[in-house]
């Protein structure tokens, strides 16, 4: 249906937000007209009308800018709840899951693990409510999704404006000699294998920083801090300097149980109160050993 922009007559002054709109909706039920409006989806007199019970006045303008109810199908699965409030949920993604819908995706996704008790406001996209980034199917860690639209207009220039500090922990093939370095190479998508990443001359700018953490014979461990934000930036970079992630079949990796990358700490600013909040997802028990505590009180920002 298409979007409403109308207002609001005498006879309706004093009536409740949702049911005004039910009348208006097309058929859509109470519910999601009231999922539209916690996600900010419906303006009176150009401010966000967040409160479904809200009262209306004659001569208010309601502009409702209609989403289109997405098949997703609430589905309790468990996942690892890290941090939680009224503006954002922070969660520890497990291995194997799908982060939203996309083109040829039909499994699981965790969107609709967290419509399970919760609203998440819509984007551009309604498969893929309150989600501000993604980590791969095959990688584990943390992630944030926001529960309101303020707090998705926020978290989402966060990430455009790289102000988020995201840490990853990386198994590589093979053994890499400096202790320190920096990988600066474009990325564009990869004309011969659509559904993969390569680096290309007129690709994006991708900047990715690393600090060897152990090596053994075959393969090492890494902290990874990429500064630009790239599909598959790791996995590309790290297959470009000849050291795929293990596990990574898409880019060459060395045979393994799981892709060795996992999503391990995260900073942003609490998109409320401006707080700087660290979150961190424990590292996967068959990762080496590491003293984790003094990683977390190095200079990482000398990276």
């Amino acid at each position: 249906m298409e979007d409403i922009d109308r207002i609001v007559l005498p006879d309706e002054e004093g009536e409740r937000l949702d049911r005004a709109l039910v009348a208006l909706g097309g058929g859509l039920a109470r519910s999601e007209v009231q999922r539209q409006i916690r996600a900010g989806r419906v303006l009176v007199d150009a401010e966000p009308a967040l409160q479904p019970s809200r009262r209306l006045r004659a001569g208010e303008r309601i502009l409702w800018r209609v989403a289109p109810e997405a098949a997703l199908t609430p589905r309790d699965l468990g996942v690892p709840v890290l941090y939680e409030d009224a503006a954002l949920v922070v969660v520890d993604k497990p291995v194997g899951l799908v982060v939203h819908p996309g083109a040829g995706t039909t499994d699981t996704t965790l969107v609709e693990a967290l419509l399970v008790g919760r609203d998440l406001p819509a984007s551009d996209d309604p498969a893929r409510p309150g989600i501000v980034h993604r980590l791969d199917k095959e990688t584990s860690g943390v992630l944030v999704v926001a529960k309101t639209a303020e707090a998705l207009a926020s978290l989402q220039r966060q990430f455009a404006e790289r102000a988020v500090e995201k840490n990853y922990l990386a198994l590589v093939g093979g053994v890499i000699a400096e202790d320190e370095g920096r990988i600066d190479a474009p990325i564009g998508r990869d004309p011969a294998v659509p559904r993969r990443m390569s680096i290309q001359a007129g690709g994006r700018a991708a900047h990715t920083v690393f600090r060897v953490l152990s090596r053994e014979q075959d393969r090492t461990y890494l902290l990874v801090r990429p500064l630009t934000g790239r599909t598959h930036q790791v996995r590309v970079h790290f297959r470009y300097i000849g050291h795929p992630v293990l596990g990574d079949d898409l880019y060459g990796g060395p045979a393994a149980r799981r892709l060795g990358l996992h999503a391990w700490r995260l900073t942003i600013r609490h998109p409320v109160t401006g707080d700087v909040m660290t979150f961190e997802a424990a590292p996967p028990q068959d990762f080496p050993a590491c003293d984790y505590a003094a990683l977390r009180d190095s200079d990482l920002a000398a990276m």
